[in-house]
C-alpha cells in the first residue's frame, strides 16, 4: 500500500463506473505507469484482497480488474488522505524547492 502506483491504481478503479476497468484503461488513466509495474501492482492489489482479476478467454482476450469489498471499504480512507495531499501539495512544493536550493547550495552549485 506504500508505492504511489498502488494508490494511483485504487483511486482510479474507486471512479470507474462499477469499481471495475480493462487494464488497457488502468495502464492509459495512469500516466508514466509501464506496462510491468501495472502487472506487478495488480498482482499485489489481487493478492491482498483488494481487487479481483476477470479473465475473459475471447480473441483477443479480455482482462478487467474489480475492487472486492474490502477495496471498496478502503476508499474513504484514501479520499482522506488525498484531500490532505491536495491541502497541502503548495507546502510539499515549497518545502522540495528549500530543500533543492538549500542542497544545491551545499554542493557548491554543481
Amino acid at each position: 500500500m506504500g508505492d504511489k502506483w498502488t494508490i494511483l491504481t485504487l483511486l482510479l478503479l474507486a471512479i470507474a463506473p462499477g469499481h471495475r476497468l480493462r487494464f488497457s484503461a488502468i495502464k492509459n488513466g495512469i500516466e508514466g505507469i509501464t506496462q510491468r509495474m501495472l502487472t506487478v501492482t495488480l498482482r499485489h492489489l489481487e493478492r491482498d484482497g483488494f481487487l479481483v482479476r476477470h479473465y475473459f478467454p475471447e480473441v483477443p482476450p479480455r482482462v478487467e480488474y474489480e475492487l472486492t469489498d474490502m477495496g471498496s471499504s478502503l476508499l474513504p480512507a484514501l479520499e482522506g488522505f488525498t484531500g490532505w495531499i491536495r491541502e497541502h501539495w503548495p507546502l510539499i512544493e515549497e518545502a522540495r524547492r528549500t530543500f533543492d536550493e538549500e542542497h544545491h547550495r551545499r554542493a557548491g552549485g554543481k
